[in-house]
C-alpha cells in the first residue's frame, strides 16, 4: 500500500509518521514529503494498520480500505496543559525540570531490560560544500542487550541497496573513514546515560505545549544549556517515557564547543534525533538521525578553510524482535573496521522488493541520479 499523509487543516505533508500493523512489530515511516510505502505480508492483510504522528490523532484502517496513493489526512490535536499536569502529578503541578528528572528515573521501567533485535534501513548522505559526494543505502539487524547494558549493538549487514560515491576532496578521501553504522549507533542518550535527559545543573527547561502521540498526551519540553546547546524532549504524561529527543549544538561566532582536531577538522553543528515506539509495554527505537557540519582547515593552526563537510545519517526501524531472541537467525557479519560500501554484495532483487523502507524524496532521488551519472 502507498499513500501520502497530510495535515487536515494546513494540507502540509506530515513527515516521519509511524505506519504499522496494530499490536505487531512490523511498520514503516513516512518521508519528509509525507509519502510512504508499506509492504504487508499476505498473512497480515486482514489486520488493522495504525497511522500515528506527533501532534495528531491516530487513525486505524484495514489494508483493503486503502486506495493506491491515497491522501490521508490526520487531525492535529493539542491538549490543555493544566489538566494534564494535575492528572499526571496527583494535584502537584510539575515543573519542566521535574518532568525531565522523573523521566530519567523511569528509564528502567520504560525501556527493555532483556535482549532484543531491531531491523532497519540506513540512509547515509555526505556533501562537500554545495556538492554531494556520497549516497549510501543499506539494511541491517541490530542485536541489543537490555538498556542497562552500556554497550552498542552487534550488527548484521543484510544488504546494500545503493552505493554511489563520487570523487572526494583529498583530505576527506585520505582520512580514516569510520564505519557509518557504528558511527550512528554509538550515540544513544538512554543507553549511555548522557545529554539533556539527565536534567543536570546548567540546563534550563520549559514546557512548550502538550501534544498527542499514539492517542496519549506528551509533554513537549524545550531545554537550553548556554551557549552552544538546545534540546527538545517529548515525554509521555502518564508513563514519563522519553518518546522523542532532539539535541542541537551550534558554534557561536565561529567558536565551537570543542577544540579543533589535529587533522584540521572542527565541528560547528551537530544535531541528533531519537524517536521511540511502544511495543509490548516497552519503548523501542523507531527513528534516529545524526547530522553534522565540519569546517576542514588546512591544519591545526591554519585559518585556511579547505571545505565544509556535511554528513547526514538516518536509521528507520521497520521491525522489532523480542521473543526467542537467542534462537533468532542472526549473523554478526559486519566488519566494523571497513566502510559499508566495501562490504556490499550482489544486489538481491527479491529482498529489496518487499523490504520496508522510507520512500525517497524528489531531492534524494535527484542526488542519487547525479552521483550515478558521475560514476558512469
Amino acid at each position: 500500500m502507498k499513500g501520502k499523509l497530510l495535515d487536515d487543516k494546513s494540507s502540509e505533508p506530515i513527515p516521519f509518521a509511524s505506519i504499522y500493523l496494530k499490536n505487531e512489530a512490523l511498520g514503516t515511516t513516512s518521508n519528509t514529503e509525507g509519502y510512504f510505502v508499506f509492504h504487508i505480508p499476505v498473512e497480515n492483510e486482514s489486520e488493522s494498520v495504525v497511522i500515528s504522528a506527533m501532534g495528531y490523532s491516530s487513525i486505524e484502517k484495514k489494508p483493503s480500505s486503502f486506495s493506491n496513493n491515497e491522501q490521508i489526512r490526520l487531525i492535529p490535536q493539542i491538549n490543555q496543559l493544566d489538566e494534564i499536569q494535575l492528572s499526571a502529578s496527583k494535584d502537584k503541578v510539575l515543573t519542566a525540570k521535574d518532568i525531565v528528572k522523573r523521566a530519567y528515573k523511569s528509564i528502567d521501567e520504560n525501556y527493555p531490560s532483556e535482549p532484543y533485535i531491531l531491523e532497519g534501513f540506513v540512509r547515509d548522505l555526505q556533501k562537500e560544500d554545495d556538492a554531494y559526494v556520497e549516497y549510501l543505502e543499506c539494511a541491517a539487524k541490530f542485536k541489543y542487550q537490555g538498556t542497562q547494558v552500556k554497550r552498542g549493538p552487534s550488527i548484521e549487514l543484510l544488504g546494500v541497496r545503493n552505493n554511489s560515491i563520487a570523487e572526494k576532496h583529498p583530505w576527506n578521501k585520505n582520512q580514516e573513514r569510520k564505519n557509518s553504522l557504528i558511527d550512528l549507533v554509538e550515540d544513544d542518550f538512554v543507553r549511555f546515560d548522557y545529554g539533556p535527559i539527565l536534567g543536570k545543573k546548567g540546563w534550563k527547561y520549559e514546557i512548550e505545549s502538550i501534544l498527542t502521540y499514539d492517542n496519549r498526551s506528551v509533554y513537549k519540553i524545550k531545554g537550553v544549556e548556554k551557549p552552544f546547546q538546545t534540546a527538545t524532549l517529548y515525554i509521555d504524561a502518564e508513563s514519563f517515557a522519553f518518546v522523542r529527543m532532539e539535541l542541537t549544538r551550534k558554534a557561536i561566532n565561529n567558536r565551537s564547543w570543542r577544540r579543533r582536531f589535529t587533522n584540521g577538522a572542527l565541528q560547528v553543528y551537530y544535531n541528533v534525533v531519537f524517536e521511540y515506539r511502544e511495543y509490548k509495554g516497552k519503548m523501542y527505537l523507531k527513528y534516529q538521525k545524526e547530522e553534522d557540519h565540519w569546517r576542514i582547515f588546512k591544519g591545526l593552526e591554519s585559518n585556511k578553510v579547505l571545505f565544509v563537510k556535511y554528513p547526514k545519517k538516518e536509521l528507520f526501524i521497520n521491525n522489532i524482535i523480542v521473543d526467542d531472541v537467542t534462537d533468532h537467525a542472526f549473523s554478526r557479519n559486519m566488519d566494523i573496521g571497513s566502510s559499508i560500501e566495501n562490504q556490499a554484495e550482489n544486489f538481491d532483487v527479491a529482498f529489496w522488493a518487499t523490504y520496508n523502507i522510507p520512500r525517497r524524496t524528489a531531492e534524494q532521488s535527484q542526488v542519487l541520479r547525479d552521483l550515478q551519472k558521475i560514476n558512469e
